[in-house]
């Protein structure tokens, strides 16, 4: 590799502001986390606040595009710094995330802003706007309901997937699905802080929902019911292949290092065109193969983690 993680990669991508219904759109960038966005009869809400306050802007003035309704509201589908760090571009917007999201923050927040802005410079550009950790205004456990005048949104802690406090926002009316990073289409799912054995449930949860229209975590709005099976499908048979392969490899007493040129080796053919499969293998088998040695609770990433791995499985060090 050319550089630890994804730090060589600095081509920014092309934003797309689209429409998923009336007042309901997605802010997708190649592959790069998306947001979501919800304009209620009096107020807006968004979901997922972007990596800095600076690239939030960008958001607020898509947003501006369309309404001048204030944001009274930013859903944190999870507690990742590229989700959540640009909270405070949001003036006066109250901050909501899952109970157990917000307990992650607490445990690991500043680990994984310290050890993210590492791996992937180019998605914290104006990382000196951050003031610091974002704390929610207001924590709920497993499902809430706000109401945007007539407009009912759905915030439920769907279950673990991604992380353990993954959260998606549900229109039900107009079903809809902003997913976070549960669901990608075309993107490498990151599984850093996974839960391999319970992500195929919640998939499950999601698809029945019914949702017509889905926001994914990374990759393009999909756009119809027949799109949002494929983006599931795909999530699903990424994860499900990656455990498998650690599954095995623990069985046979593999090393990790082993695990992840087994799993390098029969999954780029079949993922390896995705955006960031370099990036997220290290990660994602390293959480695979230490759930398959039967740790539930995925151990913190730092800094100095990330690089010790990094050159122990790319480099060989």
């Amino acid at each position: 590799m050319s550089g630890f993680a994804s730090t060589t990669d600095l081509a920014d991508k092309q934003v797309s502001f689209e429409e998923l219904g009336p007042g309901l759109y997605g802010y997708t960038a190649e592959g790069d986390p998306n947001s979501g966005v919800v304009i209620g009869d009096d107020s807006v809400l968004v979901v997922d606040a972007q990596a800095t306050p600076r690239m939030a802007e960008d958001v607020i003035a898509r947003i501006r595009t369309v309404t001048d309704k204030p944001i009274r509201h930013v859903v944190l589908s999870h507690y990742h710094a590229v989700r959540v760090l640009g909270a405070s571009a949001y003036k006066d917007a109250e901050i909501l995330c899952s109970d157990v999201t917000r307990d992650m923050i607490a445990e690991r927040g500043q680990q994984d802003m310290d050890s993210e802005i590492g791996r992937f410079p180019r998605l914290f550009r104006g990382k000196e706007s951050i003031p610091g950790l974002t704390w929610p205004h207001l924590t709920f456990h497993k499902r809430m309901t706000l109401w945007l005048g007539k407009r009912e949104v759905q915030i439920i802690h769907i279950g673990r997937s991604h992380t353990a406090g993954d959260t998606v926002v549900w229109l039900p009316k107009e079903r809809v699905c902003f997913s976070g990073d549960c669901v990608e289409y075309g993107a490498t799912p990151y599984c850093g802080d996974a839960h391999f054995t319970d992500w195929p449930a919640t998939l499950a949860a999601i698809s029945a929902l019914g949702p017509q229209r889905l926001v994914p975590g990374r990759g393009r709005s999909l756009m119809t019911a027949e799109e949002v099976e494929e983006g599931v499908a795909q999530t699903g048979a990424f994860t499900s292949d990656l455990f498998a392969i650690a599954k095995a490899g623990v069985a046979k007493h593999w090393t990790l290092k082993q695990v992840y040129d087994e799993a390098m080796a029969a999954m780029r053919p079949k993922y390896g065109h995705w955006v960031i499969f370099e990036h997220c293998m290290p990660f994602d088998v390293s959480r695979a193969y230490d759930e398959a040695k039967g740790l539930d609770h995925p151990q913190i990433w730092t800094a100095e983690r990330d690089i010790a791995m990094w050159k122990a499985l790319e480099k060989g060090e």
